[in-house]
């Protein structure tokens, strides 16, 4: 590729994430049926037939900011690689509840399913678990590759992390950082109920957990 192709190429990405940030800003203040092209095409100050080249359809433009918060989404509880493992453990639920707080439509869309029963958007969150899932190993245990009963505990308490966190947006009673207690709290006991089926996933040493 020359400096002219990768100029246009550079210039592509931008403009398509562009794009994306627009799309995401919109679908968080009206529902995915009332919103139009012409619609999306006006507030992003493009011509319809832009959105159309980059993404093919309305369904391909929602699908690719869903993937766009999913990467998001998971860069954020993941990133905790340098800290000991309580703090990471900390640090990943705290990054997940932070971004459920500022980013309400596209949380919903990823733990919900999106518009209706949609077969792609409930792939991309099964994905999203499973990265999360391995966040979550990474940050406890330093490790991804889990025993069956370990996975069983992840999941179980994966699941009450998304009905709290759902429940905490849609009530706005309780602060962040006593949800996060909260949660991380009930991590602390699914990981000491692991260690005793599976001590070789023993749970991080806390005085208080």
């Amino acid at each position: 590729m020359n400096d002219s192709q990768q100029r246009g190429s550079e210039r592509a990405q931008a403009r398509r994430a562009e794009l994306i940030a627009v799309g995401r800003k919109l679908f968080a203040d009206t529902s995915y049926d009332a919103l139009s092209m012409d619609d999306i095409a006006r507030h992003a100050g493009v011509a319809k037939g832009l959105i159309y080249y980059y993404f093919s359809s309305k369904r391909g433009y929602y699908l690719a900011i869903i993937e766009d918060a999913v990467a998001e989404l998971v860069q954020r509880a993941g990133s905790t690689h340098d800290l000991p493992p309580v703090e990471r453990v900390h640090h990943t639920v705290d990054g997940y509840l932070r971004y459920a707080q500022h980013h309400q439509a596209a949380y919903r869309a990823i733990v919900t399913g999106g518009v209706g029963f949609d077969a792609d958007v409930l792939a991309i969150r099964d994905r999203v678990r499973e990265q999360l899932l391995t966040a979550m190993a990474r940050a406890a245990w330093g490790r991804t590759d889990l025993p069956p009963v370990a996975r069983t505990a992840l999941v179980g308490w994966l699941s009450a992390v998304e009905g709290v966190t759902l429940d905490w947006l849609a009530r706005r009673e309780l602060p962040r950082e006593l949800v996060c207690g909260v949660l991380v709290r009930a991590l602390g006991d699914a990981l000491r109920m692991v260690e005793e089926y599976e001590p070789a996933c023993p749970a991080p040493e806390r005085t208080r957990w």
